[in-house]
């Protein structure tokens, strides 16, 4: 048993002996094979990027159009490539053809880039943009409307260029393409607007504007535009309307001021909504470090027209205040009205652009502020000092023209009391301008409407001098204090007056009344004719001296033609308002014909002439009616 036992180990033994090396063996060679794999698959892996060029080359040629995904792809492999080389053989001369392969993939990307937007970028239709505008006041506020400046598809592909030249090209030129063709395209939009309005505004009058609205009742207001599924209440007031109307400015001149200064107001607001616009776009495609700068170069070219625009319509202004037409520089009032309501929009939408964007519009305010003061005080200073006084007087004593402009100027004013009222605070230098309130400027604009008044009252009591009559002087005066008072009563002026003087109303009326008892004077020296106290106490029955009866003949023959001059010379003159000129007259009427009556009472039937029809010529009622007539050359 001992001897099998032994027999099996030793057999065992060298069993074990002969299996083991073989064992060994064996796992070597499986180690050697799957080294000769791994060295297959990595000859494999490099042979493969020796194949990258002349497998991408014919798609790099043919350009991303039209299938973009796979472009990409195709990129990024010979990307792969360029790293392998540059890292394991960069002497190959594989590496210098997968490098041209790729510049040239990046330039057709970038070309892609460029075509595309070129391709889809198109400006905003007007119709578009003026929705977007009005936008504002018609639609509900979490309904924004938003503009689709490329179709989806576009973008997508937008978005993915950029996002893989930002990360692999290494390259920024694209944002510099991007903002070109865009910022082109901004400043098409806002001129296509203005092209838009000066087209219509020819063939359907005015089109609106949002920087005037709620009117008072009383101001003249031009119809909408009316457009398809809208009905817009923005109106634009006609500045210098009633100016041409009364004076004979030529009106088509205002009419295209008018129809320039609306459209410069629909710009700003198209330029704010449309810049918006374009900052959601740009944060798409974008990266966002170079979003605030892109923007900023995007809007220069239709910010930098905007202001220029602005500063041209104060030259215009500025020069209008050398030529005293003071119309024209109230166009000034609406933008800049307008101008400071859109500012918090404006710093918003201008938020991490330059010092120098920001502080475009500030300066432009600033401009249009201290150019409408100058105006508003050479106004001032003009109504006081204007020269025309012998040949431009009306020779009826009616309204004179300066009056008329000073009122219709201040009427004017009351559209914008808040804009006017902070342009003459502009320029305040005291500690109480600092502290600038509405009710501040209220108060330096109803201080501003009473110097104006006042140095019209002085004027036109000057102007009243050139008159030769001392009654005619006195029409002239009552007319005009009489136009003045009427029309601060008719608008809001009384109010705005108030507030500084209280009792402006009161004076006028002493004034209008001191002028009609200078004007009654007039008649005193027909009256003085056949005034009791003059004439000598006849005894009834007792026969009338010579002396006597010539005494009572020059009486009836003074009244007479006293009677019959004044009234020739009066009814030339004029009062315009009826209600006045009825006051007048009734007054004048009663007070002579009761001295007549009286007189002719008395010496009517005294035989002082054996012609009395040559001396008493007219009745009572007569005289009345000869009176009624007076300034009125039609009667």
């Amino acid at each position: 048993m001992v001897s099998i036992l032994s027999s099996f180990e030793s057999r065992l033994m060298k069993l074990e002996n002969s299996i083991i090396p073989v064992h060994k063996q064996t796992e070597n060679l499986q180690r050697l094979q799957e080294n000769v794999e791994k060295t297959l698959s990595c000859l494999d892996h490099v042979i493969s990027y020796y194949h990258v060029a002349k497998d991408t080359e014919k798609i790099i040629k043919e350009g991303p159009t039209g299938r973009l995904e796979e472009y990409l792809s195709c990129m990024d492999k010979i990307q792969k490539a360029v790293e392998y080389f540059q890292d394991n053989n960069p002497d190959s001369p594989e590496l210098n053809r997968v490098k041209s392969l790729f510049e040239r993939g990046k330039e057709s990307l970038e070309s892609e880039f460029r075509s595309l937007m070129t391709r889809h970028t198109k400006p905003v239709p007007p119709i578009l943009i003026l929705d977007l505008i009005s936008g504002d006041e018609e639609m509900d506020t979490q309904e924004e409307m938003s503009l689709e400046h490329l179709p989806e598809s576009v973008l997508h592909d937008i978005i993915r260029i950029s996002g893989w030249l930002v990360e692999n090209g290494r390259n920024q030129d694209f944002m510099t393409v991007y903002f070109q063709i865009r910022s082109v395209q901004l400043d098409r939009s806002i001129k296509g607007l203005k092209d838009h309005f000066r087209k219509n505004s020819s063939s359907s009058g005015v089109p609106y504007s949002p920087a005037i609205q709620n009117k008072r009742k009383d101001t003249p207001t031009k119809k909408p535009i009316k457009r398809p599924g809208h009905e817009h209440d923005l109106r634009v007031k006609h500045l210098s309307d009633a100016l041409g109307d009364k004076h004979g400015l030529p009106a088509g001149r205002d009419d295209v001021f008018d129809i320039e200064i609306d459209a410069y107001i629909h710009c700003v607001s198209a330029f704010v909504k449309l810049a918006q616009s374009e900052y959601q776009l740009l944060t798409e495609i974008v990266p966002e470090h170079h979003q605030k700068k892109t923007f900023d170069s995007l809007i220069q070219e239709s910010l930098d027209n905007l202001i220029m625009e602005g500063d041209n319509i104060v030259s215009a202004a500025r020069k209008a205040i050398i030529r005293h037409d003071y119309s024209a520089v109230l166009t000034i009032f609406p933008i800049l009205k307008h101008l400071k309501q859109m500012k918090p929009e404006f710093d918003q939408v201008l938020q991490g652009t330059a010092a120098g964007t920001k502080n475009k519009l500030p300066g432009l305010i600033t401009s249009m502020e201290t150019t409408g003061a100058k105006a508003l005080e050479e106004f001032a200073d003009n109504i006081k000092n204007d020269p025309d006084k012998e040949y431009n007087m009306p020779k009826d004593g009616t309204v004179h023209e300066l009056t008329s402009n000073a009122i219709l100027f201040l009427q004017q004013l009351l559209d914008f009391q808040e804009t006017a009222g902070a342009m003459l605070a502009s320029q305040e230098t005291s500690s109480s301008a600092s502290s600038y309130s509405s009710e501040f400027s209220r108060r330096l604009l109803s201080t501003y409407i009473c110097k104006v008044l006042g140095n019209l009252q002085l004027n036109l009591l000057s102007k009243s001098k050139v008159y030769e009559d001392p009654a005619l002087s006195a029409i002239f005066l009552h007319n005009n204090y009489n136009y003045i008072l009427k029309s601060l009563e008719k608008s809001e002026l009384i109010q705005l007056v108030a507030v500084t003087q209280k009792t402006a109303e009161r004076s006028y009326r002493e004034l209008i009344e001191q002028q009609i008892q200078t004007y009654q004077r007039s008649w005193l020296k027909v009256t003085d004719y056949i005034l009791e106290r003059n004439l000598p106490v006849f005894q009834p029955g007792v026969k009338l001296k010579d002396k006597e009866r010539q005494m009572i003949k020059e009486r009836f023959k003074g009244f007479n033609d006293g009677l019959e001059e004044l009234c020739k010379i009066q009814k030339a003159w004029a009062i315009p308002d009826m209600e006045q000129r009825d006051k007048i007259c009734r007054a004048q009427k009663t007070i002579v014909k009761e001295t007549y009556g009286a007189f002719l009472n008395k010496y009517g039937n005294v035989p002082f002439t054996k012609n009395p029809e040559k001396y008493i010529k007219y009745q009572v009622d007569q005289v009345g009616e000869m009176i009624e007539k007076l300034f009125d050359t039609s009667a």
